[in-house]
């Protein structure tokens, strides 16, 4: 039997939904200015605790639109700070798939920068078909796409940006102010201090540690290479910095928790540390700024110094002479824990490179870097036996002693000599008569000119005189520059204490060369192509302004003779 067709039946489809499940990532985070209030009782609305009731509850109230819940917690981290472990683990989890909604209670505990709220929100989770709620502003981009496009998102991501600026300006002036006052606001003491329990702002002295900061000095000062005095202090069981303050149960940082041992960066550090002078410098390092969390080194002309701030461990004379060390070539020879004695000061008086040491068995000398390690067409050898360099550098050193100890005689003399006064008043008279010739010179040349239009002098009359007067003007210039600073060194005089004359004095009797002579004495040694070298001492234009004062009272004293 042959089928009919069914004709003109329509049949009705009734159509179905699946409702999507989403899998929800809810983040929290808890600032440290957060915490603070916390802790001061003064607000805890954004606490985790509070936090995490609130995506709970949207959680318990929503559990037919979630098929799971992953929480991630960020305590006491900046909404600037785009590095927040949980933070960065949200965002691994977002690109793998494993949530693809995200909840937070407000704008400000997701980002407080704008450009990176608004870049996450608009691009990134937009693209990836990412669901975000912020309960607070009732932001839902799958419910109400526009509603993240509308205008309370971005000024929330504004003000909360806004307000991250103006906490961070604030926290910089006091901080800023605190550092100019002297008030010590590093998180941890340094090495050989404490802060004092009655003012965490104030620097005392551990004597235990201290001791050890003045033995790396020392040791530095003596000529021992910082990775022989990193080994020294580990070869004797002293503990680094760190494991001393976990020793002492002192507060130290996480950071270097792992450092139980010296290593050369630490020496350094100490060395190079001004604060041991009993000086607060701070302010050397500095966020770059809120949004960039990346320390940055800041010009040492920018730091903030605030001299006799608490006691210091090593004066301010065994610091410099430290600096100057370290700014010296300080490389050994293998298995020496000894720098080699004039390492870091010989100069080749051609080039202005180094000139290095070398041996053949057992003969020592000195030769250019340049010709020996360069090309010998760049310059030549400037060799010099060491011995030969030892004595002459010796010879020198002793010369110059002779010259101090001669030069704080005579000036001892002149100081007595009751004819200092008499030159002081014979040099007012030179000047002021010199200046009143000056004067008078200057006013005839200012009416040379009505003289001419006046027709009572020619042109050529006018322009031979205003040259001769000109000519006049600068040699009386030049005269009394002279005779002005022959007056300032009289009335400033030169003690017998001098600093330079001191410095070299207290050498009187030295027979033999040290590293530690050479470095408070010398400034450089340059060899030259015959073997010859010139010493540069320290303190060179002060000798010059003292041989000057002695040139100029003593020449002042035989004439009044």
């Amino acid at each position: 039997m042959a089928r009919t067709k069914n004709r003109g039946y329509q049949q009705t489809l009734t159509p179905t939904y699946t409702a999507r499940l989403w899998k929800m990532g809810g983040y929290i985070r808890l600032s440290r200015e957060d915490l603070q209030k916390i802790n001061r009782g003064l607000d805890d609305s954004n606490s985790v605790k509070n936090q995490r009731d609130i995506l709970n509850d949207f959680h318990f109230n929503h559990a037919e639109e979630f098929e799971s819940y992953t929480e991630y917690v960020d305590d006491g981290h900046t909404g600037t700070d785009t590095e927040r472990e949980s933070f960065q683990r949200l965002l691994g989890d977002v690109m793998s798939g494993k949530i693809n909604c995200v909840v937070v209670k407000d704008l400000s505990r997701f980002a407080r920068n704008y450009s990176d709220a608004g870049s996450l929100i608009d691009n990134l989770f937009v693209q990836m078909g990412v669901r975000f709620i912020s309960l607070a502003e009732g932001v839902d981009s799958y419910l109400n796409p526009d509603s993240v496009n509308s205008i309370i998102v971005p000024i929330t991501n504004v003000m909360n940006d806004q307000y991250c600026y103006q906490t961070s300006k604030k926290i910089r002036q006091v901080f800023d102010y605190k550092r100019r006052n002297g008030q010590y606001i590093g998180s941890f003491a340094p090495y050989g201090y404490i802060k004092d329990p009655k003012d965490k702002h104030q620097l005392i002295v551990d004597p235990e540690a201290a001791e050890t900061v003045k033995k790396i000095y020392e040791m530095c000062l003596q000529g021992t290479a910082k990775l022989q005095i990193v080994m020294y202090l580990n070869d004797h069981g002293i503990p680094s910095p760190t494991a001393y303050r976990k020793l002492k149960g002192l507060p130290y940082s996480p950071a270097i928790s792992d450092a139980p041992m010296w290593g050369n960066k630490i020496i350094t550090d100490i060395l190079r540390n001004p604060i041991y002078t009993g000086d607060l410098v701070q302010g050397r390092r500095r966020v770059k700024s809120y949004k960039v969390h990346q320390i940055e080194a800041v010009p040492e002309d920018e730091w903030v110094r605030v001299p006799d701030t608490h006691e210091a461990i090593i004066t301010h004379e065994t610091f410099d002479r430290v600096q100057e060390l370290l700014k010296r070539d300080t490389r050994t020879a293998p298995k020496k824990r000894e720098l080699h004695l004039f390492s870091g000061f010989l100069r080749c008086a051609d080039c202005g490179k180094a000139v290095t040491r070398s041996q053949s068995g057992k003969n020592v000398y000195y030769s250019c870097s340049t010709y020996k390690k360069r090309s010998r067409t760049a310059c030549t050898m400037h060799s010099i036996k060491h011995n030969r360099l030892e004595a002459a550098v010796l010879f020198a050193i002793q010369y110059q002693v002779s010259t101090a100890v001669s030069y704080s005689e005579i000036v001892a003399h002149i100081n007595a000599a009751p004819l200092k006064k008499s030159q002081s008043h014979r040099l007012n008279d030179q000047i002021a008569a010199k200046e009143k010739e000056l004067t008078k010179i200057t006013r005839y040349k200012q009416s040379l000119y009505q003289d001419w239009k006046d027709g009572e002098i020619s042109q050529q009359e006018y322009r031979e005189m205003k040259t001769d007067y000109e000519r006049q003007a600068a040699g009386l210039s030049d005269l009394l520059a002279r005779l002005t600073a022959e007056r300032k060194e009289l009335s400033n005089g030169v003690d017998q204490q001098h600093p330079a004359l001191v410095a070299f004095a207290k050498y009187q009797n030295i027979e033999k060369l040290t590293r530690e002579i050479l470095i408070e004495l010398v400034d450089h040694i340059k060899v030259y192509e015959n073997g010859n070298i010139s010493v540069h001492f320290k303190f060179a234009d002060e000798f010059r302004r003292i041989a000057e004062y002695i040139e100029i009272n003593t020449t002042d004293t035989a004439e009044a003779g």
